[in-house]
């Protein structure tokens, strides 16, 4: 028997989530993806991923999404991951300065592995934690204009 698959998507975009460990990637990836939320925390173990097919003005686009190990032990395996990404989502946590801090490291690591034409997109998450915020929305916005990045802030829950 021969089973032959037919891919009906007008578009498809490889889509990357990194940041530090800890930020919320694999949250903010499930919430798009699979639209649910778990308050859990599990670390991610190298890279893991989810499709998610969207229309817009009546075409039909597959988003693969890759969810990366923020820890620094599993940089060489993730490094891979750049190549032929339409776009790269970097995601920082709000109530931590650290991770805010570490984007430009991240940065570099596009400048690295990427290839030139790269979207990227800067996403604070966790906003939703005000009493505990350190990075402010204005500075992140700064920082977005110099890098010539999109920027904006996320509440997953």
């Amino acid at each position: 028997m021969l089973y032959v698959f037919v891919d009906c998507s007008d578009y498809l975009f490889k889509l990357l989530l990194i940041g530090d460990s800890s930020v919320g990637k694999s949250c903010l990836l499930l919430r798009f993806a699979d639209d649910s939320y778990v308050d859990s925390y599990i670390s991610t173990i190298g890279v893991d991923f989810k499709i998610r097919t969207v229309e817009l003005e009546g075409k039909t686009s597959k988003l693969q999404i890759w969810d990366t190990a923020g820890q620094e032990r599993f940089r060489t395996i993730t490094s891979s991951y750049y190549r032929g990404a339409h776009g790269i989502i970097i995601v920082y946590d709000v109530t931590e300065m650290e991770s805010f801090n570490n984007v430009k490291q991240w940065l570099n690591e596009i400048d690295r592995y990427a290839n030139d034409t790269v979207c990227k997109l800067l996403v604070g998450n966790k906003s939703d934690l005000v009493e505990n915020k350190v990075v402010d929305t204005q500075t992140a916005k700064v920082h977005s204009v110099c890098q010539n990045i999109i920027m904006c802030s996320i509440l997953i829950a």
